[in-house]
């Protein structure tokens, strides 16, 4: 993957986390003087932890490009909401596991391709709810 499609790939998709992540510091911050949220507050709590758990990589182990895309876009697209954020880098592992195992085809056309198309978006929806059943 070349330097520049491979760093437009991720901004395509890490785009939103910025954004979700802004909103998560500040409901966090006002959250703290009040313990009445609403659902949507406490969803978006909920995404931003989540989100700064993606984010946490091992030193010294770095995470392919492809595996980074796949687990920022089960993020945004809340995928992992449903998932304790203690539980949330097994079940990163256990997805980018099943995914080499039964999707190899994701991986591989995130990175000739540089984006996730249609065809491979659904394969990702698909392995991304398989994975989490068997994950449960």
């Amino acid at each position: 993957m070349g330097g520049s499609a491979q760093i437009k790939a991720m901004k395509k998709i890490a785009g939103p986390i910025r954004i979700e992540l802004a909103q998560y510091r500040e409901l966090a911050a006002f959250s703290q003087f009040g313990s009445d949220l609403d659902a949507d507050t406490k969803e978006k709590l909920a995404q931003g932890e989540r989100i700064k758990e993606i984010l946490k990589q091992p030193q010294y182990k770095p995470m392919s490009v492809e595996n980074q895309i796949i687990i920022i876009y089960a993020a945004t697209k809340k995928y992992l909401l449903d998932i304790e954020v203690s539980r949330i880098q097994e079940f990163e592992k256990s997805l980018f596991d099943y995914i080499d195992t039964k999707y190899p085809e994701i991986p591989a056309s995130i990175r000739e391709k540089k984006v996730i198309d249609e065809e491979c978006e659904a394969a990702l929806q698909n392995a991304i709810k398989e994975c989490k059943e068997q994950f449960r």
